[in-house]
């Protein structure tokens, strides 16, 4: 018995002492190959740093100070006087050397030995336009604009508050917000949305270096607004030339008027047939939506179309009226404060161009814009029309459309929210 329990220590004392010495060794071993490695990698990885190899240069950078102008920053590095008037005067056509502006960064590359001769210097204009200034031999200079790295990015939300709100709070760009709300100005007011209104999108993200530097074009997108769906995808019109936005039946996104004529703070009264008016306080139709805004708030076409009238018109006050390139359509807008810069008679305008602004004139009782369209001579409700679509995709042409964006539809409804 005491044999038997001797042989179980003596064997099991052997077998903790050979663990012991493999798990001693194992870790030496990786280190000493990992080490080996790292030094292999530090020794044959050439480092690049704005396309020039430190093995090969002296290269230090720095950043613009408050009125540090460049004939301050290069003598710095052992460029002389005559370079700096050369590079100021010869080149204004490239760069003006004037316009460096405090905080962007530069670089200098000398020359790798004792002497340290200034070879380049490298102004960051933008994060992707290099200024490149030659200083040995014949001196110039050039703008190298780096390739931007585009990729996809998807994101998604529920809005709370406003659509600006719930892009920030997903990290998204005040550009791509913008982009957003001007892709549906012919189909979304945005200041009518809702809570619980959602979103989803596939958009191109920029980059250079790997640095991010904004946002690209908006690829699809869904909105839903109110319950009803507003798809958007980019596309390659086959009737005009290059990617337009069409719904996911084909129908352009650009519709013949847009949804509103301004930005406004909020609709104070709507279309009616019996609308008490707030001064003669008699029952009377007010065929039009206004919107209230501050006096000067810019307002504009809402279609491409030519003015026909321009001037004070009793109780409207200051008034244009257009008469509209589709249809027999005409829009008026009242209580002007001034107009646009070259709006008269006869002026022909384009969807969105600034054609007055916002005033208390007329039968008033606060700055506001009373806007009316008119079809065939009746008016109608600017808020419940339907609006025809600018340059649809063809019917001969529908059936390949919609199979060439089935794949990131699909993409775009599996978005998570």
């Amino acid at each position: 018995m005491r044999r038997y329990i001797w042989n179980i220590l003596f064997w099991g004392l052997l077998i903790f002492v050979l663990m012991s010495l493999s798990r001693c060794e194992t870790p030496v071993d990786k280190q000493v190959e990992s080490s080996e490695t790292k030094d292999l990698i530090v020794e044959d990885e050439e480092v690049f740093i704005q396309g020039y190899s430190q093995k090969l240069y002296s290269i230090d950078s720095g950043i613009v100070q408050p009125n540090q102008s460049l004939g301050q920053i290069l003598p710095n590095y052992g460029v002389n006087y005559t370079t700096i008037v050369t590079l100021s005067d010869s080149f204004k056509d490239v760069f003006d050397v004037k316009k460096i502006y405090p905080n962007d960064k530069y670089y200098i590359i000398q020359s790798n030995d004792s002497t340290k001769s200034p070879i380049d210097f490298i102004y960051k204009k933008s994060a992707r336009e290099m200024v490149v200034m030659h200083l040995q031999d014949s001196i110039f200079m050039d703008v190298v604009e780096k390739p931007i790295t585009i990729e996809l990015k998807e994101a998604g939300g529920i809005i709370k508050s406003s659509l600006w709100n719930s892009f920030m709070s997903q990290s998204l760009t005040p550009a791509l917000v913008n982009k957003v709300a001007n892709l549906y100005a012919w189909t979304i007011d945005f200041f009518g949305i809702q809570e619980n209104d959602f979103y989803k999108i596939i958009y191109e993200a920029q980059y250079v270096d790997g640095e991010f530097i904004g946002v690209g074009k908006i690829k699809a997108i869904l909105f839903n607004h109110m319950g009803k769906e507003f798809y958007a995808f980019d596309y390659d019109s086959p009737t005009e030339e290059g990617f337009h936005y069409y719904n996911e039946k084909g129908e352009s996104m650009k519709k013949a008027l847009l949804s509103a004529p301004l930005e406004y703070v909020r609709i104070s009264s709507k279309f009616s047939n019996s609308r008490l008016h707030p001064i003669t306080k008699k029952y009377t139709p007010h065929h039009g939506v206004d919107y209230a805004a501050p006096t000067g708030t810019p307002v504009v076409s809402t279609g491409d179309g030519k003015v026909f009238f321009i001037g004070r018109a009793g109780g409207a006050g200051k008034m244009i009226k257009i008469k509209h390139t589709f249809g027999d359509v005409i829009t008026k807008y009242l209580h002007l404060s001034k107009y646009a810069s070259g709006i008269k008679k006869g002026s022909f305008v384009k969807q969105g161009q600034k054609i007055a602004e916002v005033g208390n004139t007329g039968m008033s009782t606060g700055p506001h814009l009373d806007y009316r369209i008119y079809i065939n001579g009746k008016a109608v409700d600017p808020l419940k029309m339907t609006v025809p679509s600018k340059d649809p995709i063809p019917d001969t042409l529908k059936a390949n459309y919609i199979k060439d964006i089935a794949t990131i539809k699909n993409s775009l409804d599996q978005i998570v929210l």
